[in-house]
């Protein structure tokens, strides 16, 4: 492998160092994908993975639906989406490892209702066969949740979605069972109230999403899971073919795998989401899904194994731009270096410094046109600026290899950007550092960040933060007004 001077010195050869936002679908590299995925902190196992979703246009999802999905609203896709959507399109089986409120309901809808439509229409003949997919959720709130945004995507299509939840009487979903739903969102105890008194079956039911897994069985809803899931048809209809097919399993991103002979008309998909992967949750997988493609979504970027992250107490301008030289004129760090700030007259003006001091800084932000930016990037890449001081506004896209060292010169407002910004260094396997200057005004972030840092096996929760008092527990921005009126008081 050539060393960092070396490839800085190719990239002014010509090579393409373009971000992969600014390259069609059809030139996307192997390390494209990469870089996107480690941009929307996506890691997925289980062999064969499809490449994760760019955007809602080059997507392999039907023209209906995705009418649906620009009517409903829906811009970008999330992290969880861009994953597990091209996965439920080839009708696997899907463990995905997310926290709530990251999209998952269309992640698992999309694909639901490209399956649904694939099925037979709902006639009178089989209307009382039960559901063709069944969503099981552990409270009722998020149950009507589900049922309110499948409901935007299932309407328009024709489909019909029919909660079954406690707090309502039997009676009233009974009645709203009477035409067939194709779709059925349900809490586990009540379904298994229902299904005992024959009000409703599961003989067609096809798809089964079991959604925030963990919570159902912390609430005691294993053996009623078990009980739903055990109720549900053979992996074969009648008459379907039943022969084998070769497919690769096993490897990671499609690397690796093997050929392996599965049954050709197995046609259930189960897919299950959950935050954390408690023994209970593991069994529910292991006993049904079928070679599951495993999907997780934002382990802090994953930046955490291969960046060393230091923080460091320092207040006012002056002291921190001296910490800043006094850093950088270490030589222990060597260019590239990215340093992080809040606002872009911030960014101008460390620039400046830098460039008083006899370093060759280049800036990132938004006062900066598209063209600059890449100019920016690009003197980076080559050499010619040592340091890139930049905002988060402009810091999504920034792909720069080898970059040793991230300054953050001011501490990010929320720990999603931190773990973005840290995660500019240390990529690719190689090791990278990020310093952080902390001040008294950051303890809204302090907890996350010592909770962030103490997951990262080269790294150390410095003394100071561990003591501070807003690093015990996570401060809100009520807690803080309330604090400033009752000093002020």
């Amino acid at each position: 492998m050539a060393d960092p001077l070396e490839r800085r010195k190719a990239a002014k050869t010509g090579i393409d160092e373009r971000h992969w936002s600014e390259k069609p679908l059809e030139e996307m590299k192997e390390r494209d994908w990469r870089i996107f995925r480690e941009d929307f902190s996506i890691a997925a196992r289980g062999g064969q993975i499809p490449h994760p979703l760019r955007s809602w246009a080059e997507s392999s999802i039907p023209k209906e639906l995705l009418e649906v999905v620009d009517k409903v609203g829906y811009k970008e896709p999330s992290a969880i989406q861009r994953q597990a959507i091209p996965i439920g399109l080839q009708n696997r089986d899907i463990i995905g490892i997310a926290e709530t409120g990251s999209g998952k309901t269309a992640a698992f809808v999309i694909p639901m209702l490209a399956f649904i439509s694939s099925m037979p229409p709902f006639t009178d003949d089989i209307r009382h066969l039960g559901p063709y997919a069944l969503i099981l959720a552990p409270t009722r709130e998020l149950a009507q949740q589900i049922e309110t945004e499948a409901r935007k995507f299932a309407s328009p299509l024709g489909f019909t979605c029919v909660s079954i939840v406690g707090g309502r009487a039997v009676e009233e979903q009974q009645f709203n069972l009477r035409e067939g739903a194709e779709i059925i969102i349900a809490t586990p105890g009540r379904l298994k109230d229902v299904l005992e008194r024959h009000v409703l079956v599961l003989s067609q039911c096809r798809y089964i999403v079991m959604d925030e897994a963990d919570r159902m069985v912390h609430l005691g809803f294993e053996a009623d899971l078990l009980f739903i899931l055990d109720k549900l048809p053979s992996e074969t209809m009648a008459g379907e073919d039943t022969g084998m097919m070769e497919v690769d399993v096993g490897g990671e991103d499609g690397d690796g795998g093997e050929r392996v002979e599965v049954r050709r008309g197995r046609t259930r998909v189960t897919t299950l989401f959950s935050a954390t992967m408690p023994p209970a949750v593991e069994r529910l997988a292991r006993k049904y899904l079928k070679r599951p493609a495993i999907i997780t979504i934002g382990e802090a970027g994953r930046a955490v194994d291969t960046v060393e992250q230091r923080v460091e107490f320092v207040t006012g301008d002056e002291k921190k731009k001296q910490r800043m030289l006094e850093i950088l004129n270490s030589g222990m760090y060597p260019s590239p270096i990215i340093v992080f700030v809040n606002q872009k007259k911030t960014a101008d003006m460390v620039a400046k410094d830098l460039s008083r001091a006899g370093w060759s800084a280049a800036t990132l932000h938004s006062g900066k046109n598209q063209e600059q930016r890449e100019a920016s990037l690009q003197s980076l890449r080559t050499g010619e600026s040592d340091i890139l001081v930049a905002t988060d506004l402009a810091g999504r896209g920034i792909d720069v290899q080898d970059v040793s060292l991230v300054i953050n010169y001011q501490m990010a407002g929320t720990i999603e950007a931190y773990v973005h910004r840290i995660g500019r260094t240390g990529r690719a396997g190689k090791q990278g550092t990020a310093i952080t200057f902390l001040t008294n005004d950051d303890d809204e972030v302090m907890y996350d960040l010592k909770q962030e840092i103490s997951k990262s096996p080269v790294s150390k929760v410095p003394n100071e933060l561990a003591k501070h008092e807003s690093a015990q527990h996570k401060v809100s921005r009520e807690m803080k007004r309330k604090r400033d009126a009752d000093d002020l008081g």
